[in-house]
């Protein structure tokens, strides 16, 4: 096996995480884009949202992560009790999370499921790639929004779809890489095709959010239906 080697540094993120609801339990942030979820093993890549979190609320953990360029909702467990609950309903997926996303070019449907089986392959490090054969079974849900034209400074006109995206399952990348399978990266994508299209290069962000996230509170046993609106 090829030892995966990770040259990223991340640059200085500047934005604030915001904080949605706090009890004893967790804590439901929303993550600005360019911020870590969690620290990378190189001193360079400290600041993460656990980094930052943990100095407010120590003992606390990532439930889930959210990839460096993608905002929006996380909800963190204040202790170990908390984590594990949490934990067992997102391995058991009862947890409902959706984002919203900008695609480059106009789909053809209004909505479909992309299901297509992710691999790590190290030598493509930090890529994913489809693989039938070695890869894990994922399924993503996808619902148009709308469809329209971007103008840029050129004068020239870039088409863009809105999307609602549904992950049923939680790979990582999955999101990035099913769009790209679908033929309509999302934009401002380094990684999966979303800065070819000519006009795309100059994108200021990875064009995905985390726009709602439904769970049951370990506690209390209430639903929580936490929503964020897209800042794009």
């Amino acid at each position: 096996m090829s030892k995966i080697i990770d040259t990223f540094i991340a640059p200085p993120c500047h934005d604030q995480i915001e904080i949605l609801y706090q009890d004893e339990s967790l804590v439901l942030i929303n993550k600005p884009t360019g911020l870590l979820s969690l620290s990378g093993k190189n001193p360079q890549n400290l600041d993460s949202v656990h980094h930052r979190l943990v100095q407010q609320f120590p003992g606390c953990t990532l439930i889930h992560r959210l990839d460096f360029g993608t905002s929006g909702l996380m909800v963190i467990a204040r202790n170990k009790a908390i984590n594990a609950a949490l934990c067992q309903q997102f391995s058991q997926r009862t947890v409902t999370k959706v984002y919203s996303a900008l695609l480059c070019g106009h789909l053809d449907h209004n909505e479909g499921v992309i299901d297509a089986a992710i691999a790590k392959d190290p030598a493509l490090f930090p890529l994913m790639s489809i693989c039938a054969i070695h890869g894990k079974p994922a399924r993503s849900g996808y619902h148009v929004i709308e469809r329209f034209y971007h103008k840029l400074e050129d004068g020239r006109s870039l088409p863009l779809t809105r999307v609602q995206l549904t992950p049923e399952t939680g790979r990582t990348h999955q999101l990035r890489i099913h769009c790209q399978q679908l033929g309509h990266p999302i934009l401002g994508c380094d990684l999966y095709g979303g800065r070819l299209l000519p006009g795309t290069e100059q994108t200021p962000r990875l064009m995905l959010h985390a726009s709602e996230l439904h769970f049951v509170h370990p506690i209390s046993q209430e639903p929580i239906k936490a929503h964020n609106a897209s800042p794009f």
